[in-house]
C-alpha cells in the first residue's frame, strides 16, 4: 500500500512555525532592549503587567504584605506541628522476626 503524504502541508507548517519564531524573537528582542538588557527587570514588569505582583509604593503596603505572609506562615506551622509531634511520639511498633 502506497502512503498518500501532503508535502505542501508540512511545508506550510513550517513556514507558519518559522514566521511564529521570527516575531517571538523579535518581541523579546525588543521588550530586552527597552528595559536595558536585564531580564529580572523585564519579568517584574510582566509580573507586574498580569497582577501576579503589586508594586509596593509605601512602607505600610509592604508591612501589609509581610504581615499577610507571616499568619500564613504561623498557620502552616499551627497545622504542620501536631502532625509531627504525633508522627515523633508514636509508640513503636513491635515487629516479629522470623529464624
Amino acid at each position: 500500500m502506497k502512503k498518500n503524504t501532503s508535502k505542501t502541508g508540512t511545508r506550510i507548517i513550517l513556514a507558519a512555525g518559522s514566521v511564529m519564531c521570527l516575531w517571538v524573537a523579535a518581541a523579546l528582542t525588543s521588550a530586552l532592549s527597552s528595559v536595558g538588557w536585564s531580564v529580572g527587570e523585564l519579568a517584574g514588569q510582566y509580573m507586574v503587567a498580569i497582577g501576579m505582583v503589586k508594586p509596593l509604593h509605601t512602607l505600610v503596603d509592604y508591612y501589609t504584605h509581610i504581615k499577610g505572609i507571616e499568619y500564613l506562615i504561623c498557620v502552616a506551622f499551627f497545622v504542620a506541628f501536631p502532625v509531627f509531634f504525633k508522627y515523633v511520639n508514636k509508640a513503636p511498633v513491635k515487629v516479629a522476626v522470623k529464624k
